[in-house]
């Protein structure tokens, strides 16, 4: 008995499926157009996004030119919106802020740009330059919009998506040093140093800059060692000014340690020689 309600259900859903379906190509093809911009509208007020846009578009060219142009174009985008179509709706919103830039929807439709942008802005692992974009539509709506009620929303926004370049940062140079490309490693954690100052990763990233420069000295040609210590020195000073108490101070030092030996003895080594050729 279950199994045979089962059945009906499934049937009574396809069968309400393709009447509705059916529905909306009746009002397509009845050549009405304010008909389908009116099912449309109660089809939008209902919450049925997909279809309000379906008829939406059907009549989209009816209206070019005419007063109801810029309404039917924005609720268009914000039923992509409400769907939850980022990609579709960020570009109907960018086709409606550039061609309808003193409607009354201006405000409402780049900042629904700039939140779709948000969306579409992936975690720090991936790609950036979405992250990227929402930063500046975002920036750019807070601009002109600076009185509006989502300046809140959008700040937390802004901050949210800052420490994901953040994070992306410190990851690209934690790569490198951990794939042993030392001298890049030091010029990306240092880049990501100068650019985020207030960065959560701060201590770790001054700490692997010292690392990678204590091996990238050590596994340097002779002619090169004695800059590249003095280098590692420079990082290790500045690191153990900041952070004195870190943890990593006591491997820190005798990194230190090794480099002012080789220094000293590379000195020395430096002053015999000329004695001697004083002496000849």
């Amino acid at each position: 008995m279950k199994r045979i309600i089962g059945y009906i259900t499934v049937a009574a859903t396809i069968c309400a499926i393709a009447v509705s379906c059916s529905g909306i190509n009746k009002i397509i093809k009845s050549g009405d157009p304010e008909f389908a911009y009116r099912q449309a509208v109660e089809l939008y007020d209902a919450g049925k996004w997909s279809k309000a846009s379906t008829l939406f578009e059907a009549c989209a060219h009816i209206y070019v030119g005419t007063p109801r142009e810029d309404s039917l174009s924005f609720y268009n985008a914000r039923c992509k919106f409400k769907d939850k179509d980022w990609d579709s709706a960020s570009m109907l919103l960018d086709e409606f802020r550039r061609k309808f830039g003193r409607s009354p929807f201006i405000e409402e439709a780049e900042g629904m740009y700039a939140h779709c942008f948000f969306r579409m802005a992936p975690g720090p692992k991936r790609d950036q330059a979405l992250t990227t974009q929402a930063i500046v539509a975002i920036s750019e709506f807070m601009s002109r919009y600076p009185d509006s009620e989502q300046i809140p929303q959008f700040k937390e926004m802004l901050d949210i998506l800052s420490e994901r370049l953040q994070e992306k940062s410190y990851m690209n140079a934690y790569t490198y040093y951990k794939i042993g490309r030392y001298k890049a490693a030091i010029v990306a954690f240092k880049n990501a140093l100068k650019r985020y100052p207030d960065s959560k990763h701060r201590e770790e990233m001054m700490y692997y800059t010292v690392v990678s420069s204590y091996r990238l000295a050590a596994n340097s040609v002779e002619q090169k060692q004695t800059d590249r210590y003095l280098s590692m020195l420079d990082s290790y000073y500045t690191f153990l000014n900041e952070f004195p108490e870190s943890t990593h101070i006591k491997e820190l030092e005798r990194m230190a340690r090794d480099a002012r030996d080789f220094l000293d003895k590379n000195r020395k080594g430096d002053d015999s020689g000329e004695r001697h050729t004083v002496m000849q």
